[in-house]
């Protein structure tokens, strides 16, 4: 189990401090959600504030693209520092073209869906996958609750992967807390975002171990 903390929940006023405190933690990623007031109903971080924190951190930049034509700013994510981008199934018309030029940017590719959107939407692009992000909330705010139907969605990615023989990873990202990580992980999620349910519990070290706990608990 990876987690992957949410740094919209985060004190925004000290992402650099928050950052080194997950690092001391024993985090390895960190989820940024970048939201451009079109795709949903808020408006976050951009390429200069990676760019910025990007030289004060080590830990895995999981960017999150909840925008609309974000291949016009694959480029810019890139450049700033994001190992991974991960773009909706939903904003654009051209997914395989952007899924490729994330891979040929060098950075890893993930594709996100939303709760209404089916599996099927993977089925011409999972050759290009290290990554299908669940959403398991409505995207655009932070501190929703879980929706429960996707578990069953994250067993039909699982399924459609192991098909496939693909080694991409399953994330989940929405009302995710050690409570139900252990139901979300024996669906077959690899890696969890969480955002108030990390954030609003320090010491972040404790957090981490409960989140390791549950992921433990859910292989026995």
């Amino acid at each position: 189990m990876i987690l992957s903390p949410s740094l919209l929940s985060a004190d925004l006023g000290r992402l650099e401090q928050e950052l080194a405190a997950l690092e001391e933690a024993g985090v390895a990623w960190a989820h940024w959600d970048v939201m451009d007031g079109r795709f949903v109903p808020n408006i976050t971080f951009g390429p200069p504030v990676i760019r910025r924190l990007r030289q004060a951190s080590g830990l895995f930049f999981d960017v999150h693209l909840m925008i609309e034509e974000p291949e016009r700013y694959l480029a810019d994510f890139a450049r700033a520092g994001a190992d991974m981008l991960v773009v909706h199934v939903e904003a654009g018309a051209h997914l395989d073209r952007a899924l490729r030029e994330i891979r040929r940017l060098g950075i890893k590719a993930g594709v996100a869906l939303n709760p209404s959107t089916p599996v099927a939407a993977l089925e011409n692009v999972v050759d290009l996958l290290d990554l299908v992000l669940v959403m398991s909330v409505n995207p655009g705010f932070g501190g929703q609750s879980f929706i429960p139907r996707s578990l069953a969605k994250i067993r039909r990615i699982a399924g459609m992967l192991a098909q496939e023989k693909s080694p991409a990873l399953i994330q989940v990202d929405g009302g995710v807390a050690p409570e139900n990580a252990q139901d979300i992980i024996r669906a077959g999620a690899d890696v969890l975002v969480s955002g108030s349910a990390f954030f609003s519990h320090p010491p972040y070290a404790e957090r981490l171990r409960l989140f390791e706990e549950a992921a433990a608990s859910a292989t026995v």
